[in-house]
């Protein structure tokens, strides 16, 4: 009986851990300080590394959601994210200066970690891309907690020197996720321009 208290009570957790709504906790995220008190590049997690499964934050009701089309669950039909997928709190590409409308996208190459995680990073590049006619930056970025961290590069040069076969991982990914031949690349740019694309979009 004992045992099978344990497999149900089991069953309920993964059951529960499994719903497509993340309502984590009480925070606003979107309006977060884009930089930590001690000045690092802060960032909250939306997709854990790992997954097929397209998970945004609802700018209305702040709840993070499986993003859907026509009402079914959106699903990459390519291979998983290669890093934690997420974005810079308090930042907008505003539409109106040539941005999408959202929070700038950024990629962190680290252990998985959840939904609604919140990180301090190094920004370590830029993956300039060209997304139906309209330029997409993806900020690249690592861990400031070494234990998160999976790949020794904090810096533009050795990401792109050392660690190339991750940079075109990477780079091959973003090319391929949405479709052949519907991204196209315009190229990769150092630290100092992911700082300016940082600064540039913050919500002032």
């Amino acid at each position: 009986m004992r045992n099978q208290l344990i497999y149900i009570g089991f069953f309920f957790l993964l059951l529960f851990s499994c719903k497509p709504n993340f309502s984590i906790r009480n925070i606003d995220f979107l309006d977060l300080p884009t930089y930590s008190e001690s000045g690092n590049l802060q960032v909250v997690i939306e997709i854990p590394a790992g997954t097929n499964h397209k998970i945004e934050i609802n700018k209305i009701t702040g709840v993070f959601e499986n993003d859907s089309i026509n009402g079914a669950v959106r699903i990459v039909d390519f291979l998983p994210y290669p890093g934690n997928y997420g974005f810079i709190p308090s930042t907008l590409m505003d539409k109106e200066r040539g941005g999408d409308g959202d929070a700038l996208d950024i990629l962190v190459i680290a252990e998985s970690v959840p939904t609604g995680t919140i990180m301090e990073v190094y920004p370590i590049g830029v993956l300039l891309l060209e997304d139906g006619g309209e330029q997409d930056s993806k900020i690249i970025g690592v861990p400031v907690d070494s234990s998160f961290n999976i790949l020794q590069a904090y810096d533009f040069s050795t990401f792109m020197i050392e660690k190339q076969a991750a940079k075109r991982m990477i780079e091959d990914w973003f090319l391929n996720y949405k479709g052949f031949g519907q991204m196209e690349l315009i190229g990769w740019r150092d630290e100092q321009y992911a700082q300016k694309e940082v600064e540039k979009w913050l919500i002032k």
